[in-house]
């Protein structure tokens, strides 16, 4: 089973913004220094340590739950689904879907599973997508 975060919590968002650094399967040099930015972690009212706490545990949980089969480059969508589902405030949404459009444009290219992922996500929330540049 996923672990659980508070609703609206700062581990909650975090969560779908450590999606969005695996969801092309891997994390790449760039993206984790993205993990690392103080800036990223600070709009996300965590430090530094407290984001890479949260992207081990995402891991921890991935490796761990059936339901988080992968699929497409991604985790299944239950799991992102359930994982969406602790982050209600609109504007919390909307500050984590630029957070992960962010992450994913780090490298310099949107893979697939990023761009099905950021697509999820605006879906899910019910936002309009961002456009990767």
């Amino acid at each position: 089973m996923m672990r659980s975060y508070p609703t609206d919590s700062p581990r909650a968002a975090a969560r779908v913004v450590a999606l969005s650094l695996l969801a092309d399967g891997h994390l790449g040099a760039r993206e984790f220094a993205a993990v690392r930015d103080s800036a990223l972690a600070r709009r996300l009212d965590l430090d530094a340590d407290a984001l890479q706490c949260v992207l081990h545990e995402l891991v921890e949980d991935l490796l761990t739950c059936t339901g988080a089969a992968w699929h497409d480059g991604g985790p299944g969508p239950g799991f992102v689904d359930a994982a969406l589902a602790e982050v209600r405030d609109t504007g919390l949404r909307r500050e984590v879907l630029d957070l992960c459009s962010a992450v994913a444009q780090a490298d310099g290219h949107v893979s697939e599973g990023e761009r099905a992922l950021l697509t999820s996500v605006a879906r899910g929330w019910k936002l309009a997508p961002l456009e990767p540049a």
